[in-house]
């Protein structure tokens, strides 16, 4: 019986693994539309879009013909219940995909919510509306500054003329007097208004800006990790325990301690799964925690690492190298984006 047990545990184990692969959006051939592409650099969704995003469970947003919509890892399309809606940018980033399950959608003015079978679970009646987390997402109605849980239930937090998404549990707001805090799902004051500005909790700490404008780190008590004595400063990286931080005039890196490096590079970035990008002379290439140079300089372009892989360039053409540096996808792409993970 043992035995059977752990054969069925690995076939389960087997096929979740197989199931499992990897998509980006990617364009070729002097063309202007966008396909998705997947790790082994096979064409899985026609090359037929001017806008296309990237997959979050299971589902990429795309907007066409002036319509937004969903698609399936197969290119299929998702049915909805709502017949036209918009959706969230993402600063940059594109559009906000599903998260927990959810995403915000707006109709008219009103802000809801759907979820990845096209429903609509919260109706449209927010004039503001942020991304789940932890099974948590912030809006307003009115005034009033809600905090929401996935099945609608309301919080209201008095007192506050802005909150946004929350991160690890917490979610930064702004009261009158331009000061951050930080609230926690039940609407309570986790951390009392102090800060200038603030980011979000990644790894358990969070930058904060002191009245005086020095940024240093705060935990989920609100105490000082990290003293408040630089200029700027990034969120932290899980994998490598370093954040990129300014000291004076030259940015750096920064442990959970406090403990200030510097990496000697024509341009240093933020690390990502471990590694940092960075530029010697007209290269670029990869270093460690340690400033160690893992994957040498030898890139036209490169983008940070997501998934264990990151798009790299040769010339003018883009392709996906592993965390060895050697190509997994071969340079032949005119653009592309990060490939993510599709279950």
């Amino acid at each position: 019986m043992k035995l059977t047990t752990t054969l069925l545990l690995s076939c389960i184990i087997s096929i979740n693994l197989t199931a499992q692969s990897y998509l980006t959006q990617a364009r070729s051939n002097d063309q202007k539309e966008w396909g998705y592409i997947n790790e082994k650099g096979e064409n899985v969704i026609e090359a037929k879009y001017r806008k296309c995003y990237k997959f979050s469970e299971g589902l990429a947003p795309i907007y066409e013909g002036k319509k937004f919509f969903f698609i399936n890892k197969s290119g299929e399309k998702l049915n909805t219940e709502l017949s036209s809606y918009k959706l969230k940018s993402a600063f940059g980033f594109g559009l906000l995909g599903f998260e927990n399950g959810m995403v915000p959608v707006i109709v008219g003015k009103k802000w809801g919510y759907m979820n990845t079978e096209g429903k609509t679970v919260i109706s449209p009646q927010y004039l503001k509306a942020s991304k789940f987390n932890d099974g948590f997402a912030t809006v307003k109605k009115g005034d009033q500054f809600i905090i929401i849980d996935k099945l609608g239930k309301e919080t209201v937090v008095p007192n506050i003329i802005d909150l946004r998404h929350f991160s690890e549990g917490l979610a930064p707001f702004k009261t009158a007097d331009k000061k951050f805090g930080f609230v926690s799902t039940d609407g309570k004051i986790a951390i009392k208004e102090q800060f200038i500005s603030v980011g979000y909790f990644i790894d358990g700490l969070a930058w904060a800006k002191t009245l005086d404008k020095k940024i240093g780190y705060i935990n989920k008590n609100g105490e000082w990790a990290i003293q408040p004595k630089y200029l700027g400063a990034k969120n932290f990286d899980p994998t490598s325990g370093l954040a990129m931080v300014k000291e004076t005039d030259k940015w750096g890196y920064t442990d959970k301690a406090g403990n200030f490096t510097i990496v000697e590079a024509d341009r240093n970035n933020n690390f990502s799964e471990g590694l940092a990008r960075g530029k010697k002379g007209e290269k670029w290439g990869y270093y460690d925690a340690k400033g160690t140079w893992v994957i040498a300089a030898q890139f036209d372009g490169v983008r940070d690492f997501k998934n264990g892989f990151a798009a790299a360039k040769k010339g003018e053409k883009w392709g996906f190298i592993n965390q060895k540096g050697k190509w997994v996808i071969q340079p032949t792409y005119d653009a592309v984006k990060d490939l993510e993970l599709v279950k």
